[in-house]
């Protein structure tokens, strides 16, 4: 009974018999059944993707997007329930300015990290809450301490990466991230890389239409996160497409 959530999924602070907490899990299913985001931390900055899922023809180009900025030097971009995830954000901003308020001095990120993080946990311990359906990855990079990523899941559990994926591609994504030689790469050749990737894993059979988000922060944009140029995004997306037919004529050769 219990290996099916019957009965002890009533509740985000209820454990089963065997030390599952299904409210978490299904969280974690909600994440999955979004479009992929990934994170890549290179030698000099991060660089953020985003697999914008379009459901309909009829929305506007650029609306409810995944990619945020929570600090001059921070951004986040997010997997799962984007109502969700925007609640998220505003706890992460507001942290962010509190900090910057008491201390006249940009928030850290591992800092920010740990108390969104905590914040995350808060909402798996009490029967009158339910978990936030979503994943996120903050980026961040400082003259003194570098490019520095993080990720965190709907349980609150918080991880330093060199590269991250959320998703319903996640796997696919880090296997793709896993060849990539990221302490060798500035931010410009990683944004070629992350569009390829999130190209790569696209499934063209079940979301045929989808947006392209990409951002980063690094020595290139002196250290403020901000949205991939358009010039620089389409050549990204250019390049990605060029290296899919590529393989796809690969393959057809063999």
């Amino acid at each position: 009974m219990s290996s099916i959530g019957t009965g002890y999924d009533l509740s985000a602070s209820q454990f089963s018999p065997d030390g599952r907490v299904f409210q978490v899990e299904y969280a974690l299913k909600a994440v999955e059944n979004s479009g992929t985001a990934i994170g890549i931390r290179g030698k000099d900055g991060v660089v953020l993707a985003v697999e914008k899922l379009v459901t309909s023809k009829l929305f506007e180009y650029g609306a409810n997007k995944r990619v945020f900025n929570i600090d001059k030097h921070i951004g986040m971009c997010v997997a799962g329930l984007l109502a969700d995830a925007r609640a998220v954000v505003d706890i992460a901003r507001d942290e962010a300015v509190n900090y910057r308020n008491q201390y006249r001095s940009p928030v850290p990120l591992k800092y920010l990290v740990d108390r969104v993080s905590a914040y995350v946990h808060a909402y798996t311990l009490y029967s009158a809450v339910r978990p936030f359906g979503v994943s996120i990855i903050l980026s961040s990079y400082t003259p003194i301490d570098g490019p520095s990523m993080y990720s965190i899941d709907p349980s609150g559990v918080s991880y330093g990466y060199f590269g991250a994926a959320a998703g319903k591609a996640k796997q696919a994504a880090k296997t793709e991230i896993e060849k990539l030689k990221m302490s060798e790469m500035t931010c410009e050749q990683l944004v070629k890389d992350a569009a390829k990737i999130i190209y790569t894993v696209h499934d063209e059979v079940k979301d045929k239409a989808f947006e392209l988000e990409l951002s980063w922060v690094g020595e290139c944009t002196n250290g403020v996160h901000q949205l991939v140029p358009k010039d620089v995004l389409e050549a990204a997306e250019k390049y990605a497409k060029e290296s899919l037919e590529e393989s796809d004529s690969e393959d057809e050769d063999m």
